[in-house]
Parts: structure tokens; sequence; C-alpha cells
């Protein structure tokens, strides 16, 4: 096609509507590409994921910066909280879910919103995470019959690209029907990196397995229309972050080397040893050792000069200041949570920072982590209780808006912690005083339930009033003194707790 593009600006000879359309110098050693959302992903996938797992095995800062988006996107868990409108039958889901949750993995090693950290890393790191439903049997004794298992990407071969024999399509291992619908996903029984090593290998781990596409929840961040693989977060950083790696530590060898020479005797008679200086090795070299305090003499004609290794220079830190600031860029960190430097942070600044961070973190809670792998698992688990009879919902499987209204549920992250808790609170009390914000939102901001904090706090000022106890902290003492010194009346004194043993 460059012949034609040729004769094409030979004839028309105008000047390009678009800077970055035209051949000239700036543009000659620009060779693009524009592969579709499945093409891209099955011929990069398998590398763009291995390298991504290699930077995060032996790279701090990519380390990091996973850290940190699993720690603010997860933290303590994304809990449900739900919405039915009778209290008893909301008490009965939210007090079995609890119980639920410590039964929640398959593997034993973590609860439900432990595994909601793993499946997010997993995420992260390669790109998207299978989520597998698995139904247990009566005799488990399970408060719910389910178990969620998740699993690494490498399980779902990207090169299975066949025709199924009932005629549907498997792409990159994701079977479809003729309406484009995810019918199944063609699973290996183990990671095929792991071969006879995992418990599950069979013949190799290389075998597949078919399982219908209700039981797997496929987890990635979708950034193009028709994707149906992840790409990994660090894929954008995998080139700048493997080469910063090899240049500090070529800087680190580097003085380390010079280092290691303190200084250089120069003498007129090179056959004669000095004074503490040891046998020749084989190669005729002998090294004069030094310790603390010691004074060496010098024969005449000798001469000693300590060596003065040059240093990194002025523009070393600012040149890995700027290169981190792009690798958090691609990233999507702020440059202090990726390095953990504060040096040149102030309240302002690192604030402006975590907002733009936390606006992304909310995006991939409510548009990846909720909606991909809250949801369904909830829906998954409130049907097999209703089957079980684990709860009591009538009507619940008589018609699908029944089942929704059910269903209905609030997912509430962990609140977020501000550098400076005191103003943040000051503005949220000022909210809700005007009216702006409604105290069960405050609550939720903070990573609560409303309900549960109200009771908590009825249930404490209800102990404090039966034992006498008086609170600086309580705002109805306080109304009080404020009420009584506004109309002269003397306040109610509270009454007296009967002594022990009464």
């Amino acid at each position: 096609m460059g012949w034609f593009k040729n004769i094409r600006r030979k004839l028309l000879a105008s000047t390009p509507t678009y800077d970055g359309v035209g051949g000239g110098r700036r543009a000659l050693s620009w060779s693009v590409g524009n592969p579709g959302a499945v093409a891209a992903m099955l011929f990069n996938q398998s590398e763009l994921r291995a390298k991504s797992r290699d930077l995060v095995r032996r790279n701090a800062w990519a380390n990091s910066a996973l850290e940190s988006y699993v720690a603010n996107a997860i933290g303590t868990g994304i809990k449900p909280q739900s919405m039915l409108a009778n209290p008893q039958q909301r008490e009965a889901v939210q007090a079995l879910w609890r119980n639920w949750t410590v039964e929640a993995d398959a593997a034993g090693l973590t609860d439900f919103y432990g595994l909601q950290a793993m499946a997010c890393r997993a995420m992260l790191e390669g790109g998207e995470a299978l989520i597998r439903l698995r139904y247990r049997r009566p005799e488990d004794a399970m408060s719910v019959a389910l178990q969620i298992q998740v699993l690494e990407p490498e399980h779902l071969p990207v090169q299975m690209n066949i025709t199924a024999e009932n005629g549907n399509l498997i792409r990159a291992g994701i079977e479809f029907d003729r309406l484009g619908r995810r019918v199944a996903y063609h699973l290996y029984r183990s990671h095929p990196e792991d071969g006879l090593l995992a418990p599950m290998s069979g013949d190799g781990g290389l075998s597949t397995v078919r399982v219908d596409a209700a039981e797997i929840i496929h987890l990635f961040r979708p950034l193009r229309p028709g994707q149906i693989r992840g790409e990994p977060w660090l894929a954008r950083a995998l080139v700048k972050l493997n080469e910063l790696d090899q240049y500090d530590d070529a800087e680190l060898v580097r003085k380390k080397t010079a280092a290691m020479f303190a200084g250089f005797v120069t003498r007129l008679s090179p056959e004669d040893n000095l004074m503490g200086e040891g046998m020749a090795d084989s190669n005729g070299v002998a090294l004069a050792g030094l310790e603390p305090g010691t004074m060496q003499i010098l024969e005449p004609g000798e001469d000693i000069k300590f060596s003065q290794p040059a240093d990194v220079g002025g523009s070393y830190s600012e040149f890995l200041r700027m290169q981190f600031r792009a690798v958090a860029a691609a990233m999507g960190v702020t440059y202090e949570q990726l390095t953990g430097d504060l040096t040149q942070v102030n309240y302002s600044s690192i604030r402006a920072g975590l907002l733009e961070f936390r606006r992304r973190v909310e995006s991939l809670q409510h548009g990846v982590l909720v909606h991909q792998l809250c949801r369904p698992i909830w829906a998954a688990w409130m049907d097999q209780a209703v089957i079980e009879g684990a709860l009591s919902l009538p009507g619940y499987g008589t018609g699908q808006n029944t089942r929704r209204d059910y269903q209905a549920c609030k997912w509430i992250p962990q609140g977020w912690q501000w550098v400076d808790p005191l103003k943040e609170a000051d503005a949220m009390k000022a909210a809700i005083r005007s009216g702006l914000m409604s105290r069960s939102e405050a609550i939720s901001a903070n990573g609560y339930d409303a309900e549960d904090v109200d009771r908590e706090i009825a249930a404490d000022n209800a102990r404090a009033d039966d034992l006498g106890l008086v609170f600086d902290s309580d705002p109805r003492h306080e109304l009080t003194k404020s009420l009584s010194a506004a109309t002269g009346a003397v306040p109610t004194p509270l009454p007296e707790s009967p002594p022990p043993g009464n």
C-alpha cells in the first residue's frame, strides 16, 4: 500500500488534513498497526502476561503499584447491604451471608473478601481472572452449599480457536453460540506451567474440560468494544520498568565496584613488598590490607593516592523521578504510591493526587468488580440459599421481577482514609446539616452499614443510661445543657445506679 500512498500524494499534491497522516521525516519511522480487539489479545496476551508476572515477581515498583491498587480497591472487602423492605427478612439475609463468607473459599485459605483481593490482584497482574462457582453436596454441612474458586487466566487456552462439534465457535478458549453469547469455557484442569506438580494435573494438566458459562465469572476490564480477553495493567509500563530496573542496578554496581578500591600505592621498585602486603597470588597480584586506625610507613619513592569514585551526579535523582512519573501515569497510580517518596508533597498536592486516583479506583470498583464479580456471586448465593431452604423468601421463584426485588443490594467498599480526617469530618457534618447529604450516605462513604451503626449507637446509649454513665462525647447531654442554659431551668439529673448486689 506504500506505492499507492506515494502515487496519491503526487497526484493530489495537497497538505494532509492531520499531521499524523503525513509522510514527512517525523513520521518516516512510525510503523503502525490496527488489529481488532480480539486479534490484539490473541497474538500478544501470552507474552504480555509472562512479562507482567516477571516484573511483579522481581521488581519492587511494579509490585508496589499492584499492592496499592488492591489495597485501595478491595481493602477489607466490598460488602453487600440488602435492600429488602422487610427488616426481619433483611436481617436474616445479612446474618446468613456473614456465616457463609468464612466458608466461601474452595481452598479454605481465606474468606470471601480475601477472594475478592485475590481475584483483583490476578486481574491486575494477568489482565483477567476466572472465578468458578463450585456447588457442594448437602452432606458437606455448609450454611449455603456454594464455594468460590479463583483461577488464573492461563487455565483458559488462548490458542484454542476451533469450531466445536455442536457448531459453536471457540475463540481463545471461550465457546460462543451463533448469536455471539458465551455458552461455555474450555479450561485446563490445572495450570499448564505446573504440569505434574499440580494436585489436579491428571495427564499433565493439558487436557481441557468444558464448563458451562453460568458457572464461570470472567473478570477483566473491557477497554474496547468486542474485547473477549483482558489486558495486563502493566502493559504500557513493561519496557520502561524493565530498563529502569537495569539502569538502577548498573548504577549500583558501578558505585559498588568503585568503592571497593580504597587507595592506590605507586612505587619505583615494584618488586618490593609493602608493609602489610600479603604474598602474591598466581597472577602476581598482592593486595595491602587496610584496618581502621592503621598507619602505613612508605619507603622512599613511594606514594599513596586514595580512591575518589565519581558520584552519580545531581541529575540522577531527578532523572529517576521523571521516569517514575511516566511509569505511574502508565499504571494509573500516583508517583507517591509507586515509589513511597513523600519528600515533595504537601496537604494540597497529595490530596489532589489522591482524589484523581480514587476516582479511578471507584470506576474499577463499581464498573468491574461489583458488576462482574460481586453481583453474580450474590445472585447465585441467594438462589442456592432459597433452593436449600436456608432462606424463607415467599414468591422468590414466581417471577423475575420478584427475584430481582429480593436480590436488590447495595455494595459498600471500604471507606477512604483522608490526609486530614478532621477537615473531612467537618465538611461531611456541614453537608448533612445543610441537607446536601444523608447520614446513611455519609456512613456508607466510610465503608459501614448505616443500620448496623445505628443499632450500635442505640445499644451504647442504652447501656450507658442503665449504668448511669455520662460522657462528654454524648450529644444528648450537650443538647440538654444548652437548652437548660437558654431557659434557666435546672437539668434533671440522671437516675443513680443501684449499688452492686441490689
